[in-house]
């Protein structure tokens, strides 16, 4: 990525946030479009107070790849689904409370998404 002139997080999601600059990002580092959107998609969702990069992923796995799916989401459903998969594959060592969900899931109602398809 640092080919590509991509350095942190938010850089990723600054150049990747269209679909013109995944596929310029595509060239430049040899990494598929397809990858470049779920990691930009990922970046977008760590704009959400509480949520980083091991908890972007641990939403990846519960099938939450976005913020517009996190907002409609029903916390307590996404809270026992992230602690089955942590369960099954320890992907974090802290699980995030019922309250930080609840917290991500407000906190997506008012952000709006930097990705567009």
């Amino acid at each position: 990525m640092v080919a590509a002139g991509v350095r942190t997080v938010m850089m990723l999601l600054k150049k990747g946030c269209t679909p013109e600059g995944r596929e310029l990002l595509a060239e430049k580092s040899g990494i598929s479009e397809s990858k470049l959107l779920s990691w930009v998609n990922m970046a977008d969702l760590i704009r959400i107070r509480g949520i980083g990069g091991e908890y972007a992923e641990l939403l990846h796995e519960a099938g939450v790849d976005t913020i517009k799916e996190l907002r409609n989401r029903n916390p307590e459903n996404l809270h026992s689904k992230i602690i089955g998969i942590n369960n099954s594959y320890r992907r974090v060592r802290q699980l995030p409370t019922l309250k930080q969900v609840q917290s991500w899931v407000l906190l997506a109602k008012t952000t709006e998404p930097m990705v567009t398809y």
